[in-house]
């Protein structure tokens, strides 16, 4: 089984204008719901691959509830913490010539509700996939990602964690399979510069030093790079279509490696397939689908 973590979820409200005003009152041209969070996006990737997950998490109010009943589907088992104060955040996406979010805090995560997560991954078994994934509610301590690694450290699993700065850092002790920055937080990370192939190559061979296993550097428009556990480098182009959407990308890549490396055991093959599903999520309104991802994994 493949267990995702968002400790953060959330319902993204995208509104679309041909034009932003401030201190007037502006009409959209159009507008979506999009149910997720990192690792809940992960999940519904995943879905779209035919790969089963459970995804774990915390829930609130009647926006907790809109959000459990979006992403049913048959791949995807929630089992989800339902916090008593409260509500699940909304992200506003203003689409308007640029991109400007507005992202919202999320309830507070009380210590019994932690402690309730902390036993639902005592349900891991050997041979299980386990992936934590974005920001963390701000009642959260750095370290949680390094506490939840050390409540299956003894178990033979696959581990990925997609985060950033401390949350990231933090984990690398407990020597995770994946992790994936993009440049920028690999600048933030070593306080250096990171401008062409050799600097990315550099800094994840320092994160590998640190502990990661695989490491996926996110690249944009220059597609992504892989610095994989046998010190090979791999690299992945993207596709010259008009990006419609970036937030999600990240997440689609994350699980289109896993259920590539599950498939095949193959990293160029995972990095590939990673790529196309990043890539699907970016020509789409929403998240990857089947389709989209076929269509450009058979164009890389």
């Amino acid at each position: 089984m493949i267990y995702t973590v968002t400790l953060s979820p959330s319902i993204d409200y995208v509104v679309r204008l041909s034009s932003m005003r401030f201190n007037v009152t502006n009409r959209t041209d159009s507008e979506e719901f999009y149910f997720g969070g990192k690792g809940i996006n992960v999940s519904q990737v995943l879905a779209e691959l035919d790969l089963d997950s459970t995804a774990l998490g915390f829930i609130a109010g009647f926006t907790g509830d809109a959000l459990a009943n979006g992403i049913r589907n048959s791949h995807i088992r929630t089992d989800f913490i339902r916090l008593n104060e409260g509500f699940t955040r909304i992200n506003i996406k203003i689409k308007s010539g640029g991109e400007t979010e507005v992202n919202g805090q999320g309830p507070d995560i009380p210590q019994e509700a932690l402690d309730q997560l902390m036993s639902k991954l005592d349900a891991i078994r050997d041979g299980d996939v386990l992936v934590l994934a974005g920001s963390i509610p701000k009642t959260l301590p750095d370290d949680v990602y390094e506490k939840m690694l050390e409540r299956v450290k003894d178990k033979k699993i696959l581990i990925a964690v997609d985060a950033t700065k401390k949350l990231l850092v933090n984990s690398l002790s407990c020597h995770p399979f994946l992790i994936k920055p993009n440049r920028l937080e690999l600048s933030e990370i070593f306080h250096a510069t990171v401008e062409n192939d050799k600097d990315v190559e550099k800094y994840a061979r320092e994160l590998q030093k640190l502990g990661a296993r695989n490491v996926i550097v996110s690249l944009g428009r220059q597609g992504a790079f892989l610095l994989d556990e046998n010190g090979e480098t791999h690299k992945c182009g993207t596709l010259k279509q008009p990006v419609l959407n970036t937030v999600g990308a990240g997440d689609s890549m994350v699980a289109g490696f896993i259920a590539g490396y599950i498939k095949t055991g193959d990293y160029a093959y995972a990095l590939k397939l990673g790529s196309a599903c990043g890539n699907a999520t970016s020509f789409l309104p929403g998240l990857a689908t089947r389709a989209k991802i076929d269509e450009v994994f058979a164009k890389l």
